[in-house]
């Protein structure tokens, strides 16, 4: 079977962000035809005028609909598209030129169903960005569970830089309300269905996140409560590593009250941790204040995700109620 891809990109009031991904698939080094579907969730500042000016160097299409979140727009625009698998990219991302030479080259090395690429920091990004990169792709922060050459247990493709047959997304009815946890929510659907995933490590974008530390600890903490969602949706998914985050900051806080005793060694065994995170993130960016700044931003990564965690697991545990009526602001309505 012959390989067609379409790129779909939903977009939310980021025009200019459309802009750099579209120039950057200008840009690509790949021969065959592939066409781009760009959807526009309901944006008040929309990105047509910007579309328009690509159209005569892509096979690009526009489409508008009321607001309904990412995954209902990434869906809307698989139905929309001509091609039989899909390439789902966020609007932050930019794409080095061999991207879509990798992708197809691992796709006619061994077909796979579903697939997920790493991320990169372009050197254009700010050291915040960067700093805020490495922790969400480092093995000692996150396992290497978004697309790190180490990860802990099966790999779960993300969104942001993501591929999916045809056939399976008519098989799984693809993503669901949950925002963010609908990658996760798709892919135990996806191995439920008996497909598998796979890593593509050399098809990595530059995923801009476009965020600060204020942004990322929102981000992070939403993560949090979503995790104990998708374990009691999916029994059998849960992992001890998801406590880590938690038992980390409590540890943290327990070793602080023990230094103010006189017992330091629990306290020194952070710091030991603290610099071999900084050692890692010097050597990956070559950059001190991106390494001092990893520091802060794994802080406020564990923080975050740690609280979001506890809260959603000790309210999903006692409470009758259901995850929509306890997160409501985790779930969007299709329209």
């Amino acid at each position: 079977m012959k390989t067609s891809f379409s790129i779909v990109v939903p977009v939310y009031n980021r025009p200019e962000e459309i802009r750099e991904l579209l120039e950057s698939l200008v840009r690509q080094d790949f021969n065959a035809p592939y066409e781009i579907v760009i959807v526009e969730d309901g944006s008040s500042e929309s990105s047509e005028n910007i579309v328009e000016i690509f159209k005569d160097k892509l096979q690009i299409s526009y489409y508008f609909k009321e607001n309904s979140g990412p995954g209902d727009s990434r869906n809307y625009g698989m139905q929309k598209a001509k091609g039989n698998y899909y390439i789902i990219l966020d609007s932050d991302c930019i794409l080095p030129k061999q991207y879509l030479i990798e992708v197809d080259k691992e796709l006619k090395q061994e077909f796979v169903h579903c697939f997920g690429g790493p991320d990169a920091a372009d050197a254009s990004f700010s050291d915040v960005q960067k700093a805020i990169n490495y922790v969400m792709t480092s093995f000692f922060t996150t396992g290497g569970i978004r697309g790190g050459e180490k990860s802990v247990g099966k790999f779960q493709p993300r969104s942001f830089n993501m591929g999916i047959s045809k056939d399976v997304f008519e098989k799984v009815g693809g993503f669901g309300r949950i925002h963010p946890g609908e990658d996760p929510d798709l892919t135990f659907r996806i191995w439920q269905a008996g497909f598998d995933t796979r890593l593509f490590p050399k098809a990595f974008v530059y995923h801009k996140r476009r965020i600060d530390l204020n942004k990322f600890y929102r981000q992070v903490n939403k993560f949090g409560m979503v995790r104990p969602i998708l374990s009691k949706w999916h029994p059998g998914t849960a992992r001890p590593t998801y406590w880590f985050p938690t038992l980390f900051m409590t540890g943290l806080f327990v070793s602080l009250l023990l230094a103010l005793a006189g017992i330091l060694l629990p306290l020194w065994l952070y710091a030991f941790y603290v610099l071999i995170l900084f050692l890692d993130a010097l050597l990956k960016n070559r950059n001190v204040k991106v390494a001092f700044l990893a520091i802060f931003a794994a802080l406020t990564q564990f923080t975050g995700y740690g609280t979001g965690f506890l809260k959603s697991t000790i309210l999903l545990n006692f409470s009758n109620k259901e995850p929509e009526e306890l997160f409501p602001k985790l779930f969007f309505k299709r329209k």
